[in-house]
């Protein structure tokens, strides 16, 4: 019966951590008149963030590979939604890896700046494929550090006393 629970829990929380990765892209979100496709940034990555630490590597990749990958099939950006699905994935699976075995401060920080890297070259590398162009990519570099540290702000901030909350009402990680 425990088991039958906790497969439960996970379906739930990570469809609501999709819903509110999705959520988070695509109306929380300023759109730059910069970079090859626009660019965009957005704070679809703090309940990304949240997932992954809080619930675990499963929880956060799919949270951040389909939610955000959603956002690009809804907003025109199809064309993207491949190379999002496997960039946030990875974004995901990364964070909720590094820690879900150290729940310190300090393995937050390192795993939020593991992922940024892997975003801006993950992203860059789709832009070459897109584009064919070594040098265009260049100009999202900036777009994808500002989104990426305002995430961070932003988790570091809130991310104690979710984990409290959380703690109280008995949701554990999904391993």
């Amino acid at each position: 019966m425990e088991s039958q629970k906790n497969k439960i829990q996970f379906v739930t929380v990570t469809a609501m951590f999709i819903a509110l990765t999705y959520v988070f892209t695509a109306f929380v979100n300023v759109r730059l008149p910069i970079a090859a496709n626009g660019g965009l940034i957005h704070l679809g990555n703090v309940p990304l963030f949240i997932a992954a630490m809080i619930f675990g590597k499963k929880t956060g990749m799919l949270a951040g590979g389909i939610g955000m990958g959603l956002f690009d099939l809804t907003s025109g950006w199809t064309v993207w939604a491949p190379f999002t699905l496997v960039i946030v994935g990875i974004m995901g699976y990364v964070m909720g890896a590094m820690t879900e075995k150290h729940p310190g401060f300090g393995w937050k920080i390192a795993a939020m700046i593991v992922v940024t890297v892997i975003k801006v070259v993950g992203y860059y590398i789709a832009e070459i494929i897109l584009y064919g162009n070594f040098i265009a990519p260049l100009s999202s570099v900036p777009g994808n550090l500002v989104q990426m540290g305002t995430a961070i702000v932003v988790v570091l901030i809130i991310i104690r006393p979710i984990e409290v909350a959380v703690n109280r009402m008995g949701i554990h990680q999904f391993a």
